[in-house]
């Protein structure tokens, strides 16, 4: 079962040798089972890696993560479908209803809001007023509760902050730790058998990860509490977001998060959400469905 990352960022020759991925770098070479691995980030532009490596981490269904020159991620592979119920469970997504998919939508916008308040909380601040919005959302959201929740808990979580300010090294932190998180995302959904291109709140067609934008939701604030510690706990005079900062927002999916009454890392929080929408579905009822819960102690 796959249990751990890879995050390069200095020069590196990669390849595929007896089950195992290859890491040649300048101070010398590191083997890793690619039965071990979900998620490789290549945050670097000096990095080389052979086809028949792409193919192994797509046969093994590891996901990779690409960054551009301002070491940002701007793409990544997934495999096709291999679920052994593939044709099954997007007969299912697709015929799941309109009803059906807005009171996911629901339960997923109260989730994210319940987290959002739990994060507050731990960083001292004032989770009453979010709280209260995660109870008025309705099947569909048509009210935007999700957004005005939003604009509470930004003015409310950092100091002088716009989250849409592209100079703000608080932004870019966050992006690239929701990259990370949606990689992973994207990997459960398609391992449970799902087009991920088939969303139940968003629904672009530009977007082949339109599944993967709605199931993140909930995850989002453990990748917000992450950055929170970073910038906000203890003085940081840099003004960008540095290589342990990408470092540690990669290995975010090793976090540990509540699931049920289970505690386990964030990788597999992923997977068994995905694997719980599928259970939602079946039985046309949201209670299937877990999500990551950050309220817990």
């Amino acid at each position: 079962m796959a249990w751990r990352g890879l995050h390069l960022s200095r020069p590196s020759r990669l390849r595929f040798a007896d089950g195992q991925i290859t890491v040649s770098q300048d101070a010398g070479e590191t083997r890793l089972p690619l039965e071990d691995l979900a998620w490789v980030v290549i945050d670097t532009p000096q990095a080389s890696l052979t086809a028949a490596l792409l193919s192994a981490c797509m046969q093994a269904g590891i996901v990779i993560i690409f960054t551009d020159a301002r070491h940002m991620p701007n793409g990544m592979a997934l495999p096709f479908h291999t679920h052994h119920r593939q044709a099954a469970i997007a007969a299912l997504q697709l015929g799941t209803g309109d009803g059906m998919r807005r009171r996911l939508w629901q339960t997923l916008v109260r989730s994210k809001i319940a987290n959002q308040a739990a994060v507050l909380a731990r960083c001292g601040g004032d989770s009453t007023a979010l709280r209260a919005m995660a109870g008025l959302v309705r099947p569909g959201d048509a009210e935007n509760v999700e957004a005005r929740a939003a604009r509470h808990y930004w003015g409310t979580l950092f100091a002088n902050f716009v989250r849409e300010d592209a100079s703000d090294p608080r932004n870019a932190m966050l992006n690239y730790g929701y990259a990370v998180l949606r990689g992973a995302v994207a990997r459960g959904l398609v391992a449970a058998g799902f087009l991920p291109s088939v969303g139940l709140h968003h629904a672009s067609q530009l977007n082949p990860f339109n599944l993967a934008d709605d199931m993140i939701e909930p995850f989002r604030p453990i990748v917000d509490l992450a950055v929170w510690q970073a910038t906000t706990v203890g003085a940081r005079p840099e003004l960008e977001m540095g290589l342990p900062d990408r470092q540690t927002l990669a290995g975010i999916l090793l976090e540990p998060t509540r699931m049920g009454s289970e505690t386990v890392t964030v990788l597999v929080a992923t997977e068994t959400a995905a694997a719980s929408l599928v259970r939602a579905m079946e039985a046309t009822s949201c209670k299937p469905l877990l999500l990551p819960d950050l309220t817990a102690p």
